[in-house]
């Protein structure tokens, strides 16, 4: 019987879905691409079909975050609000809240979070770093567009105001991630408003 589309994408998604907890479980070099087969129920042989070798798939894993998050930046940099950093907390506190109730997607974030990009990985790194970049240049559009409306003080750096947030973003999710300090569902909103409530030094100017 001849796959579908939807049965390919689906197949797919298993092996990625399989990848993440093997990663998670075993890390990535100690994982073989027949631990990640008999996890998605497939053989050795579908997972060649998608992905050349296991570093491909890696670097899948990363696209699947990453791509669909620029997609909810861009979409939201689409609304024209009177106090985009006020946006930019709006938005980020909603990421939050939905990362808490994804444990797949917390499994991911883990695994980059924490790479260091050796071995076979190495090559990755560049790009992976590109696609950083990419956010934090979205970011900084948010306190650019402030600073066009007058909701920040013109004497305000972006670049660094973007980095403090990125930094506080990091640190949280790590925190996050790998210890019991923070409960997201709990804390995500009251940490994030803390955060631009120390912003308000450089808010409306006027």
């Amino acid at each position: 019987m001849r796959k579908t589309k939807e049965d390919t994408q689906k197949t797919r998604q298993d092996i990625l879905q399989a990848a993440v907890e093997n990663f998670s479980d075993k890390g990535f070099f100690n994982t073989s691409l027949n631990d990640i087969a008999k996890t998605a129920g497939v053989t050795r042989g579908a997972v060649y079909w998608h992905f050349d070798n296991k570093a491909e798939i890696f670097d899948a894993l990363h696209a699947d975050l990453h791509e669909p998050f620029i997609e909810h930046v861009l979409a939201d940099l689409e609304n024209d609000s009177p106090h985009p950093i006020l946006q930019l907390r709006d938005l980020m506190t909603r990421l939050l809240l939905e990362l808490a109730q994804n444990p797949t997607k917390q499994q991911v974030m883990g695994l980059f979070l924490n790479c260091d990009y050796s071995g076979v990985l190495a090559p990755f790194k560049a790009r992976h770093k590109a696609s950083k970049e990419e956010s934090l240049a979205l970011f900084q559009a948010y306190f650019k567009r402030a600073q066009d409306k007058g909701k920040l003080s013109p004497d305000a750096d972006p670049e660094i105001l973007t980095l403090t947030f990125h930094c506080f973003l990091k640190g949280l999710l790590i925190e996050y991630l790998n210890s019991d300090i923070i409960d997201l569902k709990a804390h995500a909103k009251p940490l994030i408003n803390q955060l631009f409530e120390g912003l308000k030094a450089v808010h409306d100017p006027a």
